[in-house]
């Protein structure tokens, strides 16, 4: 497995995790929402792994459960999330997270100041968004190959276009998995964390799967 060959960075390192949503929905998103639960389980097991390596955890809080169309309501929220903590930390090096709709708005924001690292969750791309991430920011896709909501086949050909145009993408499947990161959580924590911490932590860390898209 390839080793990140860097110096270390003394800027800070923020993970901003985005969850799943709808299509349409204007109603913002309760706590008992499965999508809500399920990532914020993901954001503490993230929390625990990455704590060694001085990375927050954050979920970012939309105000209302839908893309919207034009309108792309997470990405305006996820936006939010990025200047809040840029005006309370400074200069910060970001890790973003999403799950499905999620996976799409770090897409959009990928293209910020200081986003380093994406990591897409059984990602929906129904419009090429990965081609809105930018040469040289570091994306892992992992998707689950039973999945029926979200195409595994259209994300891994997604990831293998923008490792062509310079993006450093990796791709893990997880074999007889579908949508809901339910069927080994361990691998989804665990994958999300030690990529993160390989290209967060500013320090030459083991980074798990290959150097591209494959």
């Amino acid at each position: 497995m390839p080793v990140m060959d860097k110096f270390s960075d003394p800027r800070p390192a923020h993970v901003l995790v985005l969850p799943d949503g709808c299509p349409v929905g204007a109603t913002p998103p309760r706590p008992w929402h499965l999508s809500q639960i399920r990532m914020r389980l993901f954001a503490d097991a993230l929390r625990l792994r990455l704590g060694r390596y001085d990375i927050a955890v954050d979920l970012v809080d939309y105000r209302c459960r839908g893309w919207n169309g034009d309108h792309m309501s997470p990405v305006r929220d996820g936006l939010r999330a990025i200047e809040s903590v840029t005006r309370r930390r400074g200069d910060v090096r970001f890790g973003l997270v999403g799950h499905a709709m999620g996976a799409r708005a770090i897409a959009h924001l990928a293209a910020q100041h200081g986003v380093e690292a994406l990591v897409a969750l059984a990602p929906w791309w129904p419009a090429d968004d990965a081609d809105l991430i930018p040469a040289g920011r570091h994306l892992l896709v992992a998707h689950g190959t039973e999945d029926t909501r979200t195409d595994p086949r259209m994300a891994q050909s997604q990831a293998m276009a923008a490792g062509d145009r310079g993006v450093r993408a990796r791709w893990r499947p997880l074999p007889g998995a579908g949508h809901f990161l339910l069927t080994d959580p361990r691998w989804w924590a665990d994958t999300t964390a030690d990529f993160l911490a390989c290209t967060l932590s500013g320090k030459p860390t083991t980074c798990p799967g290959d150097d591209h898209a494959s």
